[in-house]
């Protein structure tokens, strides 16, 4: 079976529920415990590596997903020559960033980086910036070729 085959359907995901209590206890404590320092690393690849599971054909594809997981409401805010800058929102991420807990954007920023990377055909890395002020959280995706 090829790589194309494999790939899920974003609507796949209106058959799943979830609270999210249980995604954010594996996600906060058991998947940092279990890699340890490389943590911010391995999460970071996970979510490319799960981005490369999904079929997308746009941006607008990406963002849609990205509600659909449960991470929030992804808006491109600004497209610049070799970067695109999104910001994400949503009540969610704001109880994340006040929650008792390390929480960081890692699996996100390697998700965003490679769906980028397939919908526009180029190489990408994405940093995140977390503004806990206004409970939000800006990624920065730069071409690397």
């Amino acid at each position: 079976m090829s790589k194309e085959q494999d790939r899920l359907s974003i609507s796949l995901l209106n058959d799943l529920q979830s609270t999210g209590a249980g995604y954010d206890v594996i996600r906060y404590i058991g998947l940092p415990e279990l890699f340890g320092s490389e943590a911010d690393t391995l999460l970071y690849f996970m979510g490319r590596n799960l981005s490369r599971k999904f079929s997308l054909e746009s941006i607008e594809d990406i963002c849609e997903l990205v509600e659909k997981l449960g991470w929030g409401k992804l808006e491109l805010i600004k497209e610049k020559k070799k970067e695109l800058v999104f910001q994400l929102m949503a009540d969610s991420v704001a109880q994340r960033l006040q929650a008792p807990l390390h929480t960081e954007f890692r699996l996100e920023a390697g998700f965003l980086a490679e769906a980028v990377q397939m919908v526009i055909g180029t190489e990408c890395e994405c940093t995140e910036n977390i503004h806990r002020r206004i409970h939000q959280v800006q990624f920065n995706i730069v071409y690397t070729k």
